[in-house]
């Protein structure tokens, strides 16, 4: 399922090359090397908590009109870039697919709760100990 929604995915995306900063010398002036890739998460047809668990990973990278935008500047070439944002992006798409295991509630026995308590009340005591001393 994940593998053809991340298909789809990188068939949605726009790319857009801008000016790159970082290593490159005289080259980064001339040359747009980075790599800007939107995608519209709406577009892709996710289920309910799937589109939630990837707005969630997205973070500050999604819009508020519901578009992921990734900027790939760590290469020196556009082709570099542009393989870069289509991986990042499919491992984002990717990893919304993967459910959480669901947490197993912990159940605390009889004797654990004394022993716990039994420690809270002598921490209790050395706390109180602590006080000014009354001559």
């Amino acid at each position: 399922m994940s593998d053809e929604a991340v298909a789809r995915a990188l068939a949605l995306i726009e790319e857009s090359f801008i000016a790159s900063s970082g290593p490159g010398g005289q080259n980064v002036n001339k040359v747009a090397t980075a790599v800007q890739v939107r995608l519209d998460a709406a577009a892709l047809g996710l289920q309910p908590q799937v589109y939630a668990r990837l707005k969630r990973l997205a973070g500050s990278k999604m819009t508020n009109d519901g578009e992921i935008v990734l900027t790939a500047r760590k290469h020196r070439t556009q082709e570099a870039n542009r393989e870069d944002a289509r991986e990042r992006i499919a491992e984002l798409v990717a990893k919304a697919h993967v459910a959480p295991k669901p947490r197993a509630k912990t159940r605390l026995n009889r004797v654990g709760k004394e022993k716990r308590i039994k420690s809270k009340k002598a921490r209790g005591t050395l706390k109180s100990n602590r006080g000014k001393i009354d001559w």
